[in-house]
């Protein structure tokens, strides 16, 4: 039988890396973040992690404090079927999902209708960055979601992203989701935010550090 209570969250962002995103559920400063995360009620760990294919581009944009002001990732809140973004995903309690929201949106707490969400594929739930609520479908038989951008970013807003935050992110895709140092390169080579800013030689020298 399956506990309706749990569902998947998806990260395609630094909470792809699993050591960053445990700060989210434990508390705790992350490496090479600037901030200290409060954690959730439940410090429980995920009841399971596994890598997960969103069909939804990637981008880098903004500036954020916490990462040195470069930029930090969002996804397009349309799906294409030719694109593949990969995300890590852990299996926690509903209430865990809405404390890592909140922790996200800066906010003291946070509830949501989550039959409704999946019932209209997004909702908007904060003007924030990522105040969008996105159901990606059913994995084990737990519901996916994820949250990004609740608008279309513009490419002014495309932002290169710090090294400290590449490198978070570049450890989950090693780690979490398994992919070797030509995959990385591959994959990032095409993301909005790091194509044109980092040329291959310095890419990889990033990632031969993680």
């Amino acid at each position: 039988m399956t506990d309706k209570n749990l569902v998947w969250y998806a990260s395609f962002g630094s909470n792809i890396n699993a050591d960053r995103f445990l700060c989210y559920i434990q508390g705790g400063k992350p490496e090479l973040s600037n901030d200290t995360e409060r954690g959730c009620r439940d410090a429980t760990l995920p009841r399971n992690e596994k890598p997960f294919i969103m069909n939804h581009p990637v981008f880098f944009a903004k500036e954020a404090a916490r990462w040195n002001g470069g930029g930090v990732a969002f996804i397009d809140p349309d799906r294409y079927s030719e694109q593949k973004t990969y995300s890590n995903m852990y299996l926690v309690t509903r209430e865990q999902f809405q404390d890592i929201v909140a922790q996200e949106n800066k906010l003291d707490t946070f509830d949501m209708d989550f039959e409704e969400v999946m019932e209209k594929g997004s909702k908007k739930v904060q003007d924030s960055w990522y105040g969008n609520i996105l159901y990606l479908g059913d994995e084990d038989g737990h519901p996916v979601f994820t949250f990004t951008t609740p608008v279309h970013i513009s490419p002014e807003e495309v932002k290169k992203p710090s090294v400290e935050y590449l490198s978070t992110i570049i450890g989950g895709l090693k780690k979490g989701v398994g992919l070797n140092e030509d995959q990385i390169v591959e994959y990032f080579m095409e993301v909005p935010g790091v194509k044109g800013e980092f040329t291959e030689k310095e890419l990889r020298a990033v990632i031969e550090r993680v």
